[in-house]
């Protein structure tokens, strides 16, 4: 599994010369690494799914922080590997085709290629500190691949918004993941699993719980932080049939079945994750009402979908974890296939607008075939497998005490929703009558149909065969979830049951929704008013009073005034470490000091009367004279301690200090005028508290060193270890030679860069982004020479 992820971020490097050397076909030779993949993960599963066993690799990372590069790979794992390997190698086949010509396709390739590597990490890391990593991994190639279409406002804009929403999380999820670990005892998430009762018992659960959820509610779109999923609809088709159906979004629902055996089984997890899954369920239903555009019905639903999931983890019943497996795996078919589908129209007819679609099924037969295929299982119809999957959503309401007749209520007024979307998506644009679109539809290539037609057939196949494999996989992955042996059989056809009634109740529903979706998209323009009041707007209130906030700060503090930078670090600085010494006067240590001898006194009387004469002195030449006087004062202290190397560098630093400051000093013109009184006085005040504090510190630290067998190590090992007698070069060099490097490495950049603004001629540089609309962008880029 090492193998594989490492695979994935050199494969990437090397995709920018393949992209050079075979174009058209790139795609299609790219996506042999996923497929790799999958055949790897394909080959482990009747170990995992028949024999019940584990894979399981781990390295030595950071042994001294106890992190390792630990991979497990178990029924949940091997579900979501799947999805993302083999949706994978579509998408990219996919990107190919519709990409083509695209000046940025290579780029395409090699984000959507360390997307999927991230991802893969995520569902198959063993330890929280590695599932972190990938996890803001996702978060900032999702980002890149939203923003995609870079020249344009709304890419640039909902590729922000996604990034500071899952980033944000991502925060809340590291706090909650450090939680976890000390409560727990261990990083490993194997080891978490089995100390549930430990953690559930902490005080520090709560805490814990709330912080990962946010991250979990954050990037898989759970209310209120839904709105970036649909703005994120901006991202070119292929993007928004990866990220946002199989891989992305869901990586939030994989954390919580993952974490499920520690957190679960409280009041608190059950009243919060049912909760939020139920209210985002019938978010995600209502607000695709009104929507004409493909993509968006399709990401509003979505976002339903996703509610669905963490209501039945939740729950977290065996039928009800069942359930969730079962529709993470019929979603990932028919939404996938959808968005590739809505993709193919918009290329083929050149517009989303479901209200000037039509006609399309004799041009696009292939695709017409695939988004019927697809658009049966999303509308829960038989004998796809979002039937099945529905099916078994409804027996887990029914069964639950959580209110279960306004669950119930919720999920059928979505599941016809839902239909009626299906119905748009999947009917509309090819079987009704044509209407104004912007050009004649022509016919798509290969690519194009490949991928929506076989996840669509996956998920036909998944219903008519519902034990052949879609059982033995929700079987293990559930069995991952829940910690115990569970046994799981598919059936399409229960009979006449309650349940199926719940289901023909749903169609019903949503036929006549679908008969009248005019009149339904009507009420539309409700969502339009409460708009104002939604989660989206409060995002954008916050995120332009930060804006403004940061303005207001950059005006007060980056004024461009030296000095006043200069003040605020001192004062800092001061009233910080001021506040720690004065509030731990017992350990400042007064004595011990030693006797002050007469020519230390009269050296150090020389330099304060310096600095006292300096700020007096009208000539510039006579302050530079006067400063030398301190400096070689230094030199003088250097040489009574013993320190003949250190006044040598001084004395050489000192000396040529003097002679640069003269020869430039010589060219400046006088004094013009000089701060008033007040200023000074405040100057006066900034320059006696930084000295007095620095007395204090360097006091304290030779009359009492804090840890004094540092500077007893030094002194017995820097000529034994390092060979070297001067004990201040040898910690340096030897020592802390990384330091020093850091250091050289700093002063090395800063010098390149230096010389580039000096040897650079800056040309004329006008960007206007206004409003909100790409028609109204202007971006203008003139460069003198």
């Amino acid at each position: 599994m090492l193998v594989i992820v490492l695979s994935g971020f050199f494969s990437a490097a090397l995709i920018p010369v393949l992209y050079r050397r075979f174009q058209a076909h790139s795609g299609w030779l790219i996506a042999l690494l996923p497929l790799g993949w999958l055949g790897y993960f394909l080959t482990q599963a009747p170990t995992i799914l028949i024999q019940g066993q584990v894979i399981e690799e781990r390295y030595a990372w950071v042994p001294s922080l106890g992190v390792d590069l630990a991979f497990r790979l178990d029924g949940l794992a091997l579900l979501f590997a799947l999805l993302v390997t083999g949706i994978g190698a579509l998408v990219i086949i996919y990107g190919g085709g519709y990409l083509a010509g695209h000046p940025y396709q290579g780029r395409f390739f090699i984000i959507i290629t360390l997307f999927m590597v991230s991802m893969l990490g995520i569902v198959l890391s063993d330890h929280l500190v590695l599932l972190f990593v990938f996890w803001e991994l996702t978060s900032i190639t999702s980002f890149l691949l939203i923003g995609f279409d870079h020249q344009r406002y709304t890419s640039r804009a909902a590729a922000w918004q996604a990034l500071l929403v899952t980033a944000g999380g991502g925060l809340a999820l590291l706090a909650g993941l450090v939680l976890l670990s000390q409560m727990a005892g261990s990083g490993m998430i194997s080891v978490i699993n089995q100390n549930g009762a430990v953690v559930r018992s902490s005080p520090l659960y709560t805490s814990a719980l709330l912080l990962i959820l946010i991250g979990a509610f954050t990037k898989s779109a759970q209310f209120p932080f839904h709105f970036w999923l649909p703005n994120a609809m901006a991202a070119p088709t292929p993007v928004s049939a990866y990220l946002h159906s199989a891989t992305m979004v869901k990586a939030g629902v994989f954390l919580l079945a993952r974490l499920t055996p520690v957190l679960a089984g409280t009041p608190l997890w059950s009243t919060l994750v049912s909760g939020v899954g139920f209210v985002t369920m019938l978010t995600g239903a209502l607000l695709a009402v009104g929507q004409r555009d493909l993509k968006r019905l399709l990401a509003y639903t979505t976002v339903g979908a996703l509610g669905t999931m963490t209501l039945l983890l939740g729950l977290g019943t065996d039928l009800a974890v069942k359930g969730a497996i079962l529709y993470i795996l019929a979603h990932a078919f028919y939404k996938g296939a959808l968005f590739l589908v809505a993709g193919a129209v918009d290329h083929s007819a050149g517009t989303r607008d479901v209200e000037r679609l039509g006609g399309l099924a004799p041009v696009l037969p292939w695709v017409t075939l695939a988004a019927a295929l697809a658009g049966i299982s999303m509308a829960g119809l038989p004998p796809a497998l979002g039937f099945v999957a529905k099916e078994v959503f409804y027996e887990a309401l029914a069964e639950g005490t959580w209110l279960s007749v306004l669950p119930l209520g919720g999920a059928i007024l979505a599941g016809a929703l839902t239909f009626v979307v299906a119905g748009l998506v999947a009917v509309g644009p090819f079987w009704k009558r044509q209407r104004d679109l912007p050009h004649e539809p022509h016919t798509v290539s290969l690519a194009f149909w490949l991928g929506p037609l076989v996840l669509s057939t996956l998920g036909l196949l998944g219903g008519l065969f519902p034990n052949l494999f879609a059982g033995p996989m929700v079987q293990s992955a559930a069995q991952s979830v829940l910690q115990h042996s569970l046994k799981v059989k598919l059936v399409l056809w229960h009979g006449l049951t309650p349940v199926f009634g719940l289901s023909l109740l749903t169609m019903l529903l949503g036929g006549l929704g679908w008969a009248g979706y005019r009149w339904l998209w009507q009420g539309g323009w409700l969502w339009q008013v409460l708009a104002p009041f939604g989660p989206a707007r409060i995002y954008e209130y916050l995120f332009h009073g930060m804006r403004r906030f940061a303005a207001w700060q950059t005006r007060l503090i980056q004024n461009g005034y030296l000095r006043l930078y200069v003040m605020a670090v001192i004062l800092t600085t001061v009233g910080l470490t001021g506040f720690t010494l004065l509030s731990r006067l017992t350990w400042l240590g007064v004595g011990g000091w030693g006797e002050i001898r007469f020519y230390e006194g009269a050296i150090v009387a020389l330099m304060i009367a310096a600095a006292v004469v300096i700020p007096r002195l009208r000539s510039r030449l006579a302050t530079v004279a006067t400063m030398g006087m301190i400096g070689y004062g230094l030199v003088a202290v250097y040489l009574i301690y013993s320190a003949p190397d250190l006044a040598m560098v001084q004395f050489a630093i000192e000396t040529l200090v003097v002679i640069l400051f003269v020869l430039v000093v010589y060219r400046l013109p006088k004094f013009t005028r000089l701060a008033p009184s007040p200023t000074r006085f405040l100057d006066l005040l900034v320059a006696i508290g930084g000295g007095f504090l620095m007395t204090a510190i360097i006091l304290i630290v030779t009359a009492r060193p804090l840890v004094p067998h540092i500077s007893d190590y030094f002194a017995q090992n820097s000529l034994s270890l390092a060979n070297g007698r001067n004990v201040v070069n040898v910690i340096l060099v030897d020592f802390r030679g990384l330091d020093t490097l850091g250091e050289i490495t700093v002063l090395a950049l800063a010098g390149i860069g230096v010389y580039a603004l000096v040897r650079l001629t800056l040309g004329h540089l006008a960007v206007h982004f206004e409003g909100l609309n790409e028609e109204e962008e202007e971006v203008v880029h003139e460069r003198t020479l």
